[in-house]
């Protein structure tokens, strides 16, 4: 018996149709994987099964009972529970006080027993390895730490169904190795784990099965894992839900099986290729483009640049006009901290920045737009995009001079710059005047880019350009990326996406203790030597 199966789903909202019939199965001690492109209807699918929207049809049974109206409430009851990328904390509460609030009941009178509280959470805290104290405030937390104390409270409540929305867009490696050994110790317990991811290398390390949508339609389930479900497994003598690990594709019977949804399941392996032409209905023949561009002379150059509060100290390069410089590193050296310098978010307290021949002083943001420098940032959620506002207020933000002129509003000439740039960056949306909160993550990405697109930069700064964007996606950003360094535009593109720095890159900064340690030409660079300038080995091979 299935611990959750959804029948025929299908939900609209007026006439953008999110999910068309599509019906999806989750088993015990099973990691199934849902994947796509954005806009697909991963996230309408996982605000059903949470109780966040009422599907317009079809059926949902958990453990096997019909539920005609899951509410949040419910589907906490029943053991549904959801770990999202930007954790929902209360940051000047403490981690046990936040615990207990996820998991107590309300009382109207009673004293607060404190030193149950830091107990249980210590527990939790311990079970999934997390070394943190329960009376850290969570805003002293690093978002992989608020992460964790996520699963503490999914742990806490006994979750048998657990849902993971990108939950290692953040991460490090360290952490995500951390976070997929939780996956893995939470399945052999017997829980069941949705898994939404656009990293693909981690599908395959971990999940037993995947259903691909597109369109708002299921694509097909296909299984990927060297393993079971635990609860399959049990019943085979001399077999452990642990015996091997899951994910690693390299299943190749012939098999087929038939899912209780009534999906069929191809147990022959799966490639990554293959998963990709599920997702995107066509072939992605290349993630990173060639060079369209040859770098020219340098257009920018920082000498000796430090400022404290960015944790930057002497840095020293040069960003050439039709170049991509990428930025690699550890989290933490200082990367994103140098881009804010940069662009006057932190002002620098000593060094030079000359651009174009000229010194220029950026105190704030609006020094560096008249200086013709744009910054696309890491967290668009919070400093992309303004998600209340239309798209076409939130791309021509950065060029106010130009379309209304004298500050007389010329709406017609923003609704005209916005289709514009919908049309070139391809920005799926019925409307300009749609508020980018109703846009997929991808698409919001694309209206942040089209903003500083629209005023014409010089340099570009783009902190984690792909980050928690799906593959079809990335290509489509990759692109744009090289069209715009062959019109002669000098990028700087920091990435923690190793593969996505080699692939993109005319050369790589490698930063480590807030400053730029070394500078590779892209063209001979490897994994192998951008690690070892990171972490500051003597290793030369």
């Amino acid at each position: 018996m299935a611990l959750l199966e959804l029948s025929n789903i299908s939900k609209s909202f007026e006439a953008v149709h999110a999910l068309r019939n599509v019906s999806f199965d989750l088993r015990a001690g099973e990691v199934h994987a849902i994947v796509g492109e954005n806009g697909a209807g991963k996230s309408t699918l996982i605000k059903i099964i949470t109780g966040a929207l009422q599907p317009d049809s079809g059926m949902i049974q958990i453990a096997g009972q019909l539920t005609r109206h899951l509410t949040p409430a419910a589907a906490q009851a029943s053991g549904i529970a959801a770990i999202y990328q930007q954790p929902a904390l209360f940051p000047d509460l403490t981690i046990a006080e936040n615990i207990s609030l996820r998991l107590d009941k309300p009382r109207a009178a009673g004293r607060v027993r404190w030193a149950q509280l830091r107990i249980r959470a210590r527990e939790l805290l311990q079970r999934i390895g997390a070394q943190v104290e329960p009376d850290c405030e969570i805003r002293q937390l690093s978002m992989p730490q608020q992460q964790l104390v996520e699963i503490a409270c999914a742990i806490g409540g006994g979750a048998r169904i657990l849902i993971m929305d990108e939950p290692t867009a953040s991460l490090p490696a360290r952490e995500v190795d951390l976070l997929l050994g939780l996956v893995d110790s939470l399945r052999a317990d017997g829980v069941g784990i949705i898994y939404v991811s656009h990293r693909l290398d981690e599908i395959f390390r971990i999940a037993n099965r995947v259903t691909v949508l597109r369109d708002g339609q299921s694509a097909g389930t296909r299984s990927i894992a060297s393993q079971q479900p635990a609860e399959a497994q049990v019943s085979k003598p001399g077999v452990s839900p642990t015996s091997k690990p899951a994910g690693r594709g390299n299943d190749t019977s012939d098999q087929s099986l038939q899912d209780p949804a009534g999906l069929e399941t191809c147990a022959t392996h799966l490639t990554e290729a293959e998963l990709i032409r599920m997702m995107v209905g066509r072939e992605v023949s290349t993630i990173f483009p060639p060079a369209e561009s040859t770098p020219s002379t340098p257009h920018l150059w920082v000498q000796k640049l430090s400022c404290r509060a960015a944790g930057v100290h002497n840095v020293n390069f040069e960003l050439r006009a039709g170049e991509i410089l990428g930025l690699a590193g550890l989290v933490g050296v200082g990367r994103t901290g140098l881009a804010r310098v940069l662009f006057g978010i932190l002002p620098a307290d000593s060094g030079t920045i000359t651009l174009a021949g000229r010194d220029v002083r950026i105190d704030s943001p609006r020094d560096a737009i008249e200086a013709g420098i744009g910054y696309v940032p890491e967290d668009r959620r919070r400093h992309g995009v303004i998600l209340p506002m239309s798209i076409a207020a939130n791309i021509t933000m950065a060029t106010h001079a130009r379309v209304f002129p004298h500050a007389w509003l010329q709406l017609p000439a923003e609704r005209s710059e916005a289709q514009r740039w919908i049309q070139d960056l391809a920005i799926k949306t019925p409307s300009e005047e749609v508020p980018a909160a109703n846009l997929s993550g991808g698409n919001q990405q694309k209206v942040a880019l089209a903003r500083w697109l629209a005023a014409d930069p010089k340099v570009l700064i783009l902190d984690e350009p792909t980050q928690g964007v799906d593959v079809a996606a990335k290509a489509e950003i990759h692109k744009l990326i090289r069209r715009l360094a062959a019109r002669g535009l000098a990028v700087l593109m920091v990435s923690s996406d190793l593969p996505e720095i080699l692939g993109m890159s005319n050369r790589i900064a490698v930063m480590r203790g807030g400053t730029i340690v070394r500078v590779l030409d892209g063209k001979t660079a490897d994994a192998h030597s951008v690690m070892t300038a990171a972490l500051g080995s003597n290793d030369k091979r």
